[in-house]
């Protein structure tokens, strides 16, 4: 018998370990239909995070390498879209911002600050090393980008 996944929103983990998981990925070529914003509501505890996480699995280009071994059992990875792992994925999670009225909006900044720096430096390989003087021409690089917010 699979174990359950209970808390855990990593997708690649859960499909390593053999977790049990709940195929939602035919949703993948539904949404690819739809208008390109989407608002995603559900309860808490109802998958919304393990869903993020497969989506950015199946688009990153980090993960191309992989594509069989994470989505080959799943409906998606027998018909996969014209569009899987072929983007650089931004993943925001902010319920890292603090709450506090008080200190909201810098946390918020902070955070984006910190994950966009990571962004960068992570696919600096695929942007170009001249990417931080595209973002602030008196930036250096891998500064926080703090000066732009």
């Amino acid at each position: 018998m699979k174990a359950l996944p209970y808390g855990i929103s990593d997708f690649s983990r859960l499909i390593r370990k053999d977790y049990y998981y709940v195929d939602k990925t035919r949703f993948i070529e539904m949404i690819e239909r739809q208008p390109p914003y989407l608002f995603l509501i559900r309860p808490n505890r109802f998958g919304k995070s393990l869903f993020l996480a497969m989506l950015e699995t199946y688009y990153s280009i980090d993960y191309v390498e992989e594509f069989e071994e994470l989505f080959g059992k799943v409906y998606i990875g027998q018909h996969p879209t014209e569009e899987h792992n072929k983007y650089l994925v931004l993943r925001f999670n902010f319920s890292e911002v603090k709450a506090c009225p008080e200190e909201v909006e810098q946390s918020f900044n902070d955070y984006c600050n910190l994950t966009m720096t990571k962004f960068i430096r992570h696919y600096e390989p695929v942007l170009g090393p001249d990417i931080w003087k595209d973002i602030h021409p008196n930036m250096s690089s891998g500064l926080l980008l703090s000066s732009i917010a």
